[in-house]
């Protein structure tokens, strides 16, 4: 098998193809089918999904709520990227050279911070005089939107997906933006079973490949949990489509089991990459990704290496919007 680099991952993105606003309504957004048997690709809407999922799949989403974990006050900045407690938290912050250890910085004129430890990565460890739930924080509390995205507040809700419920994620599982309640219940009635699984998205799933030999790259850990209900729905399911790549993870974590499943939690590391043989995920739905990502090697190792480069070109091609606020795929 082929020795994959870091650069057989890169590509080039023209700027204006970097979605900045999502679609409207949210199931308006293109999608490009791909199916893996003859390398068949359609170009369609997402509302018409339903057309070309395989008969009576199950469709599994990841129903973590992303959480306002970017602080702003004034220039200076915490981004929390851990709760350990109601006051301390692991943060990235800026500027750094203010944040320096043991010092007491004055955030507003009733929120100060106190830099415990700084990591060799420059993460903080932060003890707030105050709890973070205290309402004195609310003013202060921002959508953690990703970097190539123009940070709006009136978008927050639509870096929601529908069917969010526990707050943990600091960047949104964006192939489940494109769905409506709409949608799902038409998907239900046309034979579709629906279920949900929870993976709180760390800033890990944006830090980049480092290593030119994407074997020596470590990937982050993130944490899932799988009620009683996905539980049986995924061990009753015949074909079962993963709804985003952070879906993807849990399913990929369970172990092989028959597809007979248990309800669990856990935290998962698993890095898939070209060579990966994928154990219970049978289609996927996933945005376009960003280039030198372990996200685009996932896919590639779904689709096979040079498939993975095809579909990419077809759709710089036909000028689909890329990244967060993008347009999606299904990968049959």
């Amino acid at each position: 098998m082929k020795q994959f680099t870091l650069s057989d991952f890169d590509y080039e993105l023209p700027a204006e193809l970097i979605a900045q606003k999502p679609a409207e309504p949210r199931d308006h957004s293109r999608l490009l089918v791909y199916r893996r048997e003859t390398g068949e690709i359609t170009d369609t809407v997402f509302h018409q999904l339903g057309a070309f999922l395989h008969p009576g799949t199950t469709l599994v989403m990841n129903n973590s709520r992303v959480e306002k974990a970017r602080l702003l006050f004034g220039k200076m900045e915490v981004f929390i990227t851990h709760t350990h407690n109601p006051h301390t938290v692991d943060a990235m912050v800026r500027p750094g050279k203010k944040f320096r250890e043991g010092r007491e910085i004055a955030l507003t004129d009733r929120i100060t911070a106190r830099v415990d430890h700084i990591e060799d990565d420059g993460l903080r460890r932060l003890t707030f005089n105050l709890p973070l739930d205290h309402l004195a924080f609310e003013a202060h509390r921002n959508t953690p939107f990703p970097p190539y995205i123009a940070a709006d507040e009136s978008l927050a809700e639509r870096y929601q997906t529908v069917y969010a419920k526990p707050e943990g994620s600091k960047a949104a599982p964006t192939a489940g933006l494109h769905f409506t309640k709409e949608l799902l219940q038409k998907l239900r009635e046309a034979g579709h079973p629906t279920t949900e699984v929870t993976l709180h998205v760390g800033l890990g799933t944006f830090a980049p490949v480092k290593t030119d030999d994407i074997s020596a790259h470590k990937l982050h850990t993130e944490s899932w949990m799988m009620g009683p209900q996905a539980a049986e729905a995924l061990s009753a399911a015949k074909h079962i489509t993963a709804v985003g790549t952070t879906t993807t993870r849990v399913l990929e974590s369970l172990p092989e089991s028959g597809r007979q499943f248990a309800a669990g939690s856990g935290d998962t590391g698993i890095y898939i990459k070209p060579g990966y043989r994928y154990k219970h995920t049978d289609s996927m739905i996933t945005n376009f990704h960003l280039p030198k990502s372990t996200l685009l090697m996932m896919i590639a190792a779904f689709t096979g290496y040079e498939e993975m480069k095809r579909i990419y070109e077809h759709a710089i091609q036909k000028k689909y919007r890329f990244y967060s606020f993008g347009d999606a795929m299904l990968l049959l």
